[in-house]
């Protein structure tokens, strides 16, 4: 009896085998495969670090002055609306200047300079195909030059192509309008500061004409009491 229950056993088991071991030995094929396609990388805790530092390099050479004093200072960049109505799809803008404010990874703001007024959210997405960090996400700083360059480039062509969204669908109004409210106090200084250094020449320019004034009446000063 016992005999038997072993030959039975054995005879199902070489039959399980027959249907398990294909099916074992395709799995371990297909998980090899997936990781000879997946590419390796060791991780660099400081890599993420030096691109994001040649990254604002780049975008430093390309904007200029007061844009990067911008981003610098604030972690935005304004630019200026070109076109004359303002964007078609926000309802236009009546002729008033309005302006688009690029924040990094998160959508271009359309608004309205005088007023403050939030007009519209636009959503693009630029990518790094080649991958060379694992990964097609720019750094910050590639990501808002790349912004500015179509956004400068062709105003009309990337508005039309973004996705558009009514202001505070991913952008916060309330932080966007303490952002515009830092861009108004940050223009302010800077005009300031342009007026004092501007006046400093002057100051040292009159100084020394009024010294220049002075030394000439010395000379006759003393001529008249020797006399």
């Amino acid at each position: 009896m016992l005999l038997a229950l072993a030959a039975t056993a054995l005879v199902a088991l070489a039959l399980l085998s027959d249907l398990i071991l294909p099916r074992l030995e395709e799995a371990w094929s297909r998980h090899r495969a997936r990781r000879r396609r997946a590419p390796a990388f060791d991780y660099d805790p400081g890599r993420e670090r030096r691109a994001e530092q040649r990254a604002r390099a780049l975008l430093r050479s390309c904007v200029n002055e007061e844009e990067w004093a911008m981003y610098r200072d604030l972690g935005f960049i304004r630019v200026w609306g070109s076109q004359a109505d303002g964007p078609d799809d926000a309802g236009g803008t009546g002729g008033a200047p309005y302006a688009y404010m690029i924040y990094p990874h998160r959508p271009i703001l359309a608004y309205l300079a005088q007023t403050h007024r939030l007009l519209a959210e636009y959503c693009v997405e630029f990518l790094d195909d080649t991958r060379p960090y694992g990964s097609a996400r720019l750094p910050d700083s590639d990501d808002v030059l790349a912004k500015w360059m179509a956004l400068t480039g062709d105003e009309r062509r990337l508005i039309a192509s973004a996705n558009m969204h009514l202001a505070g669908r991913q952008l916060d109004p309330a932080q966007v309008t303490r952002d515009l409210w830092r861009l108004t106090q940050w223009e302010r200084a800077r005009m300031r500061d342009a007026a004092r250094s501007q006046d400093l020449p002057d100051a040292a320019g009159g100084e020394g004409r009024g010294r220049a004034r002075r030394g000439d009446r010395l000379p006759r000063g003393d001529g008249s009491s020797g006399g």
